[in-house]
């Protein structure tokens, strides 16, 4: 697990809530603070959905609303005039991206036993901060995911021309 400061909040904001930077990820939840408080669980609600709309929601396959999807409702509540007094997200990466990443760094554990890599990103009125984690399925001794999953969130700040100091 690392926490990563973020140097440009402007920067980040834009790749968090503009652009498709974040679009691999599910929102599990959030909450946002401004004017009012507003908590967002992202489960979906399957049973909301009936055999005549189900096409209505792309994500069906997951147990959680994509970023994507959420990304214009979280815009909304944030923007404005004035900055929001707090927020906090938590994404989990898609498990399809989680057994290409653990491929990758030729892990041996099965992406299977892998719950979620979860994303946390938290702004507390002055700052934003990252902060990766991951969920088991069963107890695993190794380090190994977690330790990919921090190189690989350092190697995609980069990409993105994300600045971070690690805390």
């Amino acid at each position: 697990m690392l926490a990563f400061k973020i140097l440009s909040t402007k920067n980040f904001m834009n790749h968090l809530l503009v652009a498709d930077t974040f679009d691999n990820f599910l929102m599990a939840e959030a909450m946002i603070s401004t004017a009012n408080t507003y908590q967002i669980d992202g489960h979906i609600n399957k049973e909301f959905f009936t055999s005549d709309n189900l096409d209505e929601i792309p994500s069906m396959p997951y147990d959680f609303s994509e970023w994507k999807d959420m990304k214009p409702l979280c815009f909304n509540l944030i923007k404005g005039k004035r900055t929001p007094l707090f927020f906090k997200f938590v994404l989990h990466l898609k498990q399809e991206s989680v057994g290409k990443l653990l491929a990758a760094g030729n892990c041996n554990i099965p992406a299977e036993q892998i719950k979620a890599l979860v994303l946390t990103i938290k702004y507390d009125g002055s700052q934003v901060v990252l902060t990766t984690g991951s969920a088991f399925h069963t107890f695993v001794m190794s380090k190994e995911p977690d330790n990919i999953w921090d190189k690989a969130l350092q190697q995609f700040l980069a990409r993105k021309n994300i600045d971070y100091e690690i805390l």
